[in-house]
């Protein structure tokens, strides 16, 4: 049987959420992490550029800014923080003191399909600092940045069950939808 370790590296041929009920630490970690990712790419999913901008007033989020966040946290946690890899462009240009709060929510021209791509190539790229990490040393690892491996984690799963439910309340103000978790044919990001 394919493993959350065997997806998160590369080969999600026959990848199921179901597979992985009765899984280690690791499993549950990476199904549960898989899953919110999941769901927040379906809730993103074929929105154009008014949906992507939609606030509810008061607050200031918007799906592409929720996007650009998430897309933030994929590099700073996996790439700088768990790696010590230099962060890609756009990221690059951010000052780890000051920007990371305010980025994610200016206005750009970023296109839908941008910010989509955005957000799945950092996580493509966590999903290989992942695999690398657990392969060498288990979640009892310390990072670069001087936390467990397993904090690091549970960090991650914690902001996409936060903004995922921030997604959704966005999405149905757009188009109506609502919904717990993707479709099983939904394609995985």
């Amino acid at each position: 049987m394919t493993s959350p370790l065997d997806f998160i590296a590369g080969q999600p041929a026959d990848w199921d959420v179901e597979k992985f009920l009765h899984g280690d630490e690791v499993d549950t970690a990476l199904i549960t992490l898989e899953r919110n990712r999941l769901t927040f790419a379906w809730k993103c999913a074929g929105i154009g550029a008014d949906g992507m901008a939609l606030r509810l007033a008061p607050s200031s989020l918007t799906l592409a800014g929720l996007l650009r966040h998430l897309a933030w946290v994929e590099e700073l946690y996996f790439q700088h923080r768990l790696a010590d890899r230099p962060v890609v462009a756009p990221f690059d240009r951010l000052d780890l003191e000051t920007d990371w709060e305010d980025w994610p929510w200016r206005s750009d021209d970023d296109t839908p399909s941008a910010l989509r791509a955005l957000w799945a190539d950092a996580v493509h790229r966590s999903r290989v600092s992942l695999a690398e990490a657990l392969s060498n040393d288990g979640l009892d690892q310390t990072t670069h940045s001087g936390m467990s491996l397993r904090r690091l984690l549970a960090d991650v799963i914690e902001e996409y069950a936060r903004h995922t439910g921030h997604a959704d309340l966005l999405r149905e103000a757009v188009d109506g939808s609502t919904g717990e978790g993707a479709p099983r044919d939904f394609p995985v990001p």
